[in-house]
């Protein structure tokens, strides 16, 4: 046989064909960490860690299966695929290969009926993990050379880029700092793991605010510290490293200075190109993939209205892309991001960009604007406590007109921030389920759009130092909606009364396009019901799951889907709270409180009269933790400082409190100067 192919061969070489060896096969070796990062009882979450022990391998695949009845809904960094209980995860495109040592960490959100146990063995492109090194096979002839791993998007492909971006996130309140130094904000100081973390969340691109101002030195040069600059640089790198998208901008300049431009304009533009000047020249020879926005919200103060605002905008963004572009190197066609003014998306907003756009000419612009929500709903005020019809709408016209505006013309959007607006206090001001249904749909629409989305973290979502979710249901949600929908409810409690006779009670499903698959835990027919859209606890099952009937949650359910994150449904016992007298003074004042069990929502506050009191004076409801706040630690609601500056003296004030429940209670209180007295009557 040996004689046969070397004649074999040497009959090709006379016809002149050449002979190629086969490549040999790469000596394969690994191990696998999996950690569960949350797990609600019939939805969870996951990381896996595959660490390369042998030699580089390019594409990778990652087999393993489940011992139980888990299912991957939405995965990230890598292709999920499930097949029964075998999970098989591919390499994405921007990751294809493994090098020695190097590792790679996926991740996941899926459900489960049973015992949630962990796999128990791995395989990385057909080798088992947790060996040495298989010995290479003897190389046999291959009848096709091996598919090339997919390449990323070409640098000069805007629109590709932009969709390779989704999903991004901010590291706000970090190098954006105003104070001095990038702590001064009460963050820690930004670490390569803390990147490496965001990145194993399934990330793709990082925006990098940064503050210039109190780093400049004087006029005419404006120096930028040198120390500041090469931070700022540490960190792209560390970022780029990681295989992230990054986006860096001149961020709160805009309103300590770039604002006066109205009145300053000759000063403030040449601050404002000395800037950039600086910043090109520093990151000209930078990976494609490091991307410059001109700067973050842009406003102007004392200017004549919107036409000279738009003239204004238009001079600086014109005057930012032609430093870049001439400042040559990798910037002759890096990727800029323009916004509008106050990266707003109403419509007058776009059409003034647009005309940017059209006497720029550059195919390398993306455009960018932001989005917090619904105001009223965004911040809890004039009874805007639910993800409602009026809510969807105006998501629904954000991301409209941004598509009509730009996408639809071939010009990529960015939503450089998302969020709501309450979450600058902490994420409780807008109720759980509420809350969640937002990203839900948030996350969807923004595919439908194909609008890439980044989320605002300044510290309070994904811990620095830490590397958790503070709210790992919030973060499972936001993750699920990058791929896929999740089926929700009109609510995600369910409250039972501490006495008396229990009744069923009924939700109503939003499927989303999901098909509801059941409630983990309970039986159908017996423990509940479904008809139609609505979903009923039977009160044989809610007796079963509130036990005693103490105060608060007895029981959680998972509403399980056929896509997306289970829906959880707290079983709540209580009875209708009470509040008692109290004194105090405008500057502390609280209402003793015993909950029972129930939550506020809301609160008004009205004279005799009828008119409203209190700040925001054209509605009857207020800011939640602006004016009012309840801790339920403490059982106390607080009135604030800021609710008796807009309340008149002498004056009784009435106050309806509203829980989630669907309780209300009357409370009544008086200021006197600085003293406030408070009454049940």
């Amino acid at each position: 046989m040996k004689r046969l192919r070397l004649a074999v061969a040497a009959l090709l070489a006379t016809l002149g064909v050449a002979v190629i060896p086969p490549p040999a096969q790469a000596a394969v070796a690994c191990s696998v960490t999996y950690a569960k990062t949350w797990d609600n009882g019939g939805g969870f979450g996951a990381n896996v860690t595959v660490r390369n022990l042998g030699d580089p391998v390019s594409p990778w695949t990652l087999r393993f299966t489940w011992p139980g009845n888990q299912q991957v809904g939405q995965g990230w960094n890598g292709t999920w695929t499930q097949s029964g209980q075998n999970v098989t995860v591919t390499a994405p495109s921007y990751a294809q290969s493994l090098g020695s040592g190097a590792s790679v960490t996926v991740g996941f959100n899926g459900t489960y009926s049973g015992a949630n146990t962990a796999p128990s063995a791995y395989t990385l492109n057909g080798v088992t993990c947790g060996g040495s090194p298989s010995p290479s096979p003897s190389p046999s002839p291959s009848p096709s050379p091996s598919p090339s791993p997919s390449p990323s998007p070409s640098p000069g492909n805007a629109m590709a880029v932009v969709a390779a971006m989704q999903p991004g996130w901010n590291l706000g309140n970090s190098l954006d700092a105003t104070g001095q130094g990038e702590t001064s904000w009460g963050n820690p100081t930004i670490t390569p793991q803390l990147l490496d973390n965001i990145r194993a969340q399934g990330f793709n691109s990082i925006r990098i605010p940064v503050t210039w101002g109190q780093y400049l030195g004087g006029a005419p040069n404006y120096t930028i510290s040198s120390a500041h600059l090469n931070r700022v640089k540490e960190v792209v790198g560390w970022a780029l490293a990681d295989g992230f998208y990054v986006m860096i901008n001149i961020h709160h300049d805009s309103w300590q200075w770039i604002n006066t431009m109205p009145t300053d304009r000759t000063n403030v533009l040449a601050k404002y190109n000395a800037v950039w000047t600086q910043i090109a020249a520093a990151f000209r020879d930078h990976s494609p993939k490091l991307l410059f926005e001109s700067v973050n919200e842009p406003q102007f103060t004392g200017s004549s209205g919107d036409a000279q605002n738009a003239t204004l905008l238009n001079e600086l963004n014109t005057s930012f892309r032609t430093i870049v572009r001439n400042s040559g190197g990798g910037n002759a066609s890096r990727l800029l991001v323009l916004p509008t003014l106050h990266t707003s998306a109403d419509q007058a907003r776009i059409d003034e960009l647009n005309s940017t756009f059209t006497s720029l000419n550059d195919r390398n612009l993306i455009a960018t604007v932001h989005f917090y929500g619904y105001w009223p709903f965004s911040v809890n005020v004039a009874g805007g406590t639910r993800f409602d019809a009026t809510v969807q709408q105006d998501l629904n016209g954000v991301f409209d007109r941004s598509y009509n505006g730009f996408v639809s013309r071939g010009i990529p959007v960015i939503i450089g921030e998302y969020g709501l607006l309450g979450f600058d206090r902490h994420t409780g001001t807008v109720q759980q389920g509420e809350k969640l249904k937002f990203f839900e749909y948030l996350g969807h629409y923004a595919r439908q759009r194909g609008i890439t989305t980044m989320l605002w973290d300044n510290g309070q979502h994904f811990g620095r130092t830490s590397f958790q979710w503070s709210d790992p249901e919030l973060a499972a949600q936001i993750k699920s909606s990058w791929t896929t929908r999740s089926g929700t409810a009109s609510s995600d409690q369910v409250y039972v009364p501490r006495t008396g006779t229990i009744t069923a009670k009924s939700l109503t499903l939003n499927l989303n396009g999901t098909t509801f698959q059941g409630l983990n835990g309970l039986t159908s027919g017996t423990d509940y019901t479904v008809s139609g859209s609505t979903l009923t606890l039977t009160a044989s099952a809610l007796t079963r799951l509130v036990g005693s009937r103490a105060y608060g949650v007895n029981a959680s359910v998972s509403a399980r889907f056929s896509t997306g994150v289970p829906w959880r449904i707290s079983i709540i016992t209580y009875d209708t709270p009470q509040v008692a007298a109290s004194t105090g003074t405008t500057s502390a004042f609280t209402i003793p409180t015993t909950f029972r069990g129930d939550q506020l929502a809301t609160m008004e506050a009205k004279y005799a009269d009828g008119t409203f009191a209190g700040p925001h004076n054209w509605t009857a409801f207020k800011e939640f933790d602006v004016a009012f706040a309840p801790s339920y630690a403490a059982n106390t609601i607080t009135l604030t400082p800021a609710f008796f500056a807009e309340v008149a003296d002498a004056r009784k004030v009435t106050l309806t409190l509203h829980f989630w429940s669907g309780a209300q209670v009357t409370y009544y209180v008086t200021k006197s100067g600085s003293t406030v007295t408070g009454s049940t009557s």
